[in-house]
């Protein structure tokens, strides 16, 4: 992946930090754009961006456009504060879900999809959640949100011809700091993946291998295995199986 342009939005930590380190790692010349800046970073670059701030975020994505750009994986995203029932939730976090999780992508997509069309083999590639396949009490906000999001990159995947679009999401949960602030001291991550268990295949689909999974969402294990969703639906971190 020598000499090839990769944009990581919402990369500074999470699964997005482990699909850019992997890039890197693979030789790309990688941009985190992030509110935060990463942390020990296997890459330097980094720029600045809140996706909550849409004027501003248009301005640095179609900045970061104007350069030559192979691939943009998206995975900014806002959970909540905790798992609440529709009726504990107000709308200004109602709003916050859609502005990182569905408007974000919509911008990162109107600034970057004319230059990724002109890549060689453009690649979108958004980090999705088994919440977009199954809806469950207690994240009905995030729910709708990432199944919206998923909808918009099946969409675009059904429109682009020249560039491919593929969706990555984690079997069960991940061990992250966002996740790690809602866990009590002590509690053991021994089952969760990590994100460098998204590490083989976010290289797999940035090669030409990875063209036969376009439009496809691919289900990925602690253990860094994957499997398509529509082969096997992930399994609910919500619902109480009957």
């Amino acid at each position: 992946m020598t000499g090839r342009r990769m944009i990581v939005v919402g990369g500074s930590v999470g699964i997005g930090r482990g699909i850019a380190d992997a890039w890197a790692a693979a030789g790309a010349d990688v941009v985190v754009a992030s509110r935060n800046r990463p942390a020990d970073a296997a890459h330097p670059a980094w720029e600045p961006i809140d996706v909550t701030a849409p004027e501003q975020a248009a301005e640095r994505l179609a900045a970061l456009g104007a350069e030559r750009v192979d691939a943009v994986c998206y995975s900014a995203i806002y959970y909540g504060d905790k798992r609440a029932d529709f009726g504990d939730i107000g709308v200004a976090e109602w709003r916050r879900q859609l502005d990182v999780n569905v408007t974000g992508l919509w911008l990162t997509l109107q600034a970057l999809l004319p230059t990724l069309r002109a890549a060689e083999h453009g690649l979108v590639l958004g980090v999705s959640s088994e919440v977009a396949f199954n809806a469950g009490p207690g994240r009905s906000g995030y729910a709708a949100t990432k199944a919206a999001a998923k909808a918009l990159l099946d969409s675009i995947a059904q429109e682009e011809k020249g560039l491919h679009v593929v969706q990555v999401l984690p079997s069960g949960m991940v061990d992250t700091p966002g996740i790690r602030r809602r866990r009590p001291p002590g509690f053991d991550y021994s089952g969760y993946a990590r994100p460098d268990s998204f590490a083989r295949v976010a290289v797999e689909v940035a090669t030409m291998t990875g063209r036969e999974r376009h439009g496809d969402s691919l289900v990925v294990d602690e253990a860094g295995n994957w499997w398509s969703a529509y082969d096997r639906v992930p399994d609910s971190q919500s619902r109480v199986p009957a």
